[in-house]
């Protein structure tokens, strides 16, 4: 069996042998071993997210323990440069700092940028680490760049959002599946053993502007202009009841607002959807057809749906086709989001976005503050109120009214975030800018103070797969000296800022005992989760409650208790989160994207991930064999716009916009949209996409438009005045 191999060994006085631990990666958070030697291989079990497969970066996840890159001292800007520091004197200078900028400013001038990365204890730790020792509203996380959109449509949708409200394996008999905006052959390989049944059947449908891996095992590739996906969802809506295939018993015993979503729906019949999206009337019937006839059926959103102006409109679209399908809360079918980051589910449910307190509670309600306040030992005025989201929290860096200081845990937003050179800008405006981080990424280069923490590896916690599944993932290896885990790290900043030491514990387990309590009655209820259970190999999907499942409005008043509830694989099968128990069509129309191509910027550019690579690559572009198959950026171009802009294939071009320009080597795809050009995100400095992405964001999620912006095409050397 292929293995990644670690240059450190385990601690041989340790007692850890080989753990059964799970990668590090995306949300499918595929099992495996890790031996103490730091080889990752698998760990083949059926029921396993992954049915026991690793991707590539699965596979060579073990190289970076002990890479040559790995930061195991801290670091302290000094004259302009960083030098190595002792832990007393970081803390003592982030500590010093901060009490400084909050007795001028306020509270509100210090501010915390997270990850969807971070484990559910991390996560939890520091959103109360803001509230409480902080006493900040400015926290939110990368999270709002991947999976908001979708939430917020699931929330308005069903009442309640888990990126798959069934179990992964239910796609294994699914004879249909609609995959919209996904290319999980590249960003989560294994989850193709899913789709298996609908690929052989011939139900396997991508929705896509380009000719991905994933859509070429399609049966149905349809591919949309960019920004058009809604366009593309209302037409597929009007095929199916156009041609008598709405689940007219569903819709009127299980759903509200069919009206109103069809009265839009009707203006938008499959040829009209054709000339604004490209797709064919023929094919969108054919989709239509597909999913209506099959005995098990699926409609699966992700980025490609959600990164746009309008993602939660586009999400809506698609949650509508598939509700007037009769799919979501049934066996066997259903609407599902597949989540991104490694805990980008549980990520965005325990408090370190800018809206929402742990248990996925809304910050602004007054129950769940009095409730959280409590398991916190403070009152409830104590707790700020919602902050800035992701973007916009970046955007104010260092502005009058914004945050002076900003501390960043796992996240690379110099990379990451969309007008990236602003966000450059405003980082270098900071008073005070500390990122803990495992390597010496785009954003810790431009720190003042950088901390170095343990790796996956290195810790134990839960994180939170797309599923809704808490998985707990081990120690396998001693960490190197001279590193701290980041809930160490925020226990030792709380107590200087003069916080009771016992507040901030750094046990992981301890803190997920506080979570379950914070919790408790709670839409993402974990108070039934304990880590004996999850230990003895149980498999719980929350919500997992130490009374009776619920998953409607927080309980009022003392709930029974329960010990041992098998936790809720199956969400909605009786009933929706709504408290009528029905699920909401809402009527959405088609915009188009904020920034459509025109004279000056003639090509629509996209932007997403390769197999090789994942998120701003601050890890993967580390590890030799991952590096050396995909070393640098690259512009996918069809030949005959490659040659329109004077370029050939191999060729230096630059990929012009509004905000910045990109530099890349040309690729010349055929099967290209002539009209499109893609860039992967994972490279930093001129290569980095995200110079050219359009940061405007969507009303309800606040969402930035990764997905499309106006560009023009040029060979690298001329010069570009725009």
């Amino acid at each position: 069996m292929r293995a990644a191999t670690s240059t450190r060994q385990a601690d041989a006085d340790s007692g850890v042998g080989a753990v059964d631990t799970h990668c590090p990666y995306c949300a499918l958070q595929c099992g495996m071993t890790l031996s103490p030697a730091g080889r990752a291989s698998v760990r083949v079990r059926p029921r396993d997210p992954s049915a026991g497969g690793l991707c590539q970066k699965g596979w060579t996840s073990a190289a970076l323990l002990g890479s040559p890159a790995r930061l195991t001292t801290p670091l302290v800007r000094d004259g302009g440069t960083l030098r190595p520091a002792n832990w007393d004197e970081a803390l003592g200078l982030v500590a010093r700092k901060i009490k400084e900028i909050v007795a001028e400013r306020g509270p509100d001038a210090v501010a915390v940028f997270g990850g969807g990365g971070l484990t559910n204890e991390k996560a939890y730790l520091l959103g109360k680490f803001a509230r409480v020792a902080l006493g900040t509203s400015q926290v939110d996380y990368n999270g709002r760049f991947c999976m908001s959109s979708a939430a917020a449509a699931a929330h308005r949708a069903f009442g309640l959002d888990r990126g798959l409200p069934f179990p992964l394996a239910d796609l294994d008999g699914a004879d249909a599946v609609l995959l919209a905006g996904a290319n999980p052959a590249e960003t989560m390989p294994p989850f193709l053993s899913h789709l298996r049944r609908a690929m052989d059947a011939g139900g396997l449908i991508v929705v896509d502007p380009r000719r991905t891996p994933t859509a070429e095992r399609a049966a149905l590739h349809l591919a949309p202009a960019p920004g058009t996906d809604l366009a593309l969802a209302l037409g597929i809506l009007h095929a199916a009841v156009a041609d008598g295939r709405l689940d007219h018993g569903y819709v009127g015993d299980r759903t509200t607002g069919f009206d109103e979503a069809w009265r839009v729906a009707a203006a938008w019949w499959p040829e009209r959807v054709e000339r604004v999206t490209g797709v064919a009337a023929a094919d969108q019937r054919r989709a239509a057809a597909i999913l209506a006839e099959a005995a098990s059926a699926y409609v699966l959103t992700a980025r490609g749906a959600e990164q746009h102006a309008t993602g939660v409109d586009t999400v809506g679209a698609w949650i509508n086709l598939a509700l007037a399908l009769g799919l979501p809360g049934r066996r066997g079918s259903g609407w599902g989001c597949l989540t991104g980051q490694g805990n980008g589910q549980g990520g965005r449910e325990h408090g370190q976005k800018a809206d929402q307190l742990p248990g996925y509670r809304r910050i602004d309600d007054p129950a769940a503050r009095a409730h959280v306040a409590r398991v916190w030992g403070i009152e409830p005025s104590a707790l700020p109120g919602p902050g800035r989201s992701a973007f916009e929290l970046l955007d104010a860096l260092g502005t009058a009214d914004g945050p002076s200081a900003l501390l960043v845990f796992g996240s690379n937003p110099v990379v990451s975030a969309p007008h990236s050179s602003r966000v450059g800008d405003r980082l270098a405006a900071l008073d005070l800018l500390v990122v803990a981080d495992i390597v010496l990424s785009e954003t810790a280069g431009a720190a003042d103070v950088v901390l170095p923490i343990t790796q996956w590896a290195e810790e134990d916690g839960t994180l939170t797969n797309l599923e809704g599944r808490v998985l707990l993932r081990r120690r396998a290896l001693t960490p190197p000296p001279g590193v701290r885990t980041d809930l160490e790290v925020l226990h030792d900043l709380a107590v200087r800022l003069g916080q009771p030491s016992e507040r901030f514990p750094a046990d992981p387990e301890t803190v997920f005992t506080e979570l379950r309590a914070a919790s408790e009655g709670g839409p993402a209820d974990y108070s039934g989760v304990t880590w004996d259970r999850l230990r003895a190999g149980e498999r719980l999907h929350w919500p997992v409650p130490v009374g009776p499942a619920s998953i409607g409005p927080v309980p009022v008043g003392p709930v029974p208790r329960q010990p041992g509830h098998p936790g809720t694989p199956r969400l909605f099968l009786d009933r929706f989160a709504h408290p009528d128990g029905r699920a909401r069509f809402v009527a959405v129309d088609h915009k188009g994207p904020a920034e459509p191509p025109d004279e000056e910027f003639p090509l629509y550019a996209i932007t997403g991930r390769v197999l090789q690579h994942y998120q701003s690559g601050a890890q993967t572009r580390r590890v030799e064999e991952l590096r050396a198959v995909v070393p640098e950026v690259y512009v996918e171009v069809h030949p005959d716009t490659a040659r329109r802009a004077g370029l050939d294939d191999g060729a230096a071009a630059a990929v012009v916009g509004r905000r910045g320009r990109v530099l890349a080597k040309v690729r010349c795809v055929p099967s290209m949209r002539p009209d499109v050009v893609f860039l992967p995100f994972h490279f930093p400095g001129a290569q980095r996409a995200n110079l050219v992405t359009n940061p405007a964001l969507d009303p309800v999620s606040r969402m930035p438009e990764f997905k499309v912006c106006a560009v023009r095409l040029s060979p690298a050397a001329e010069r570009e005045d725009g």
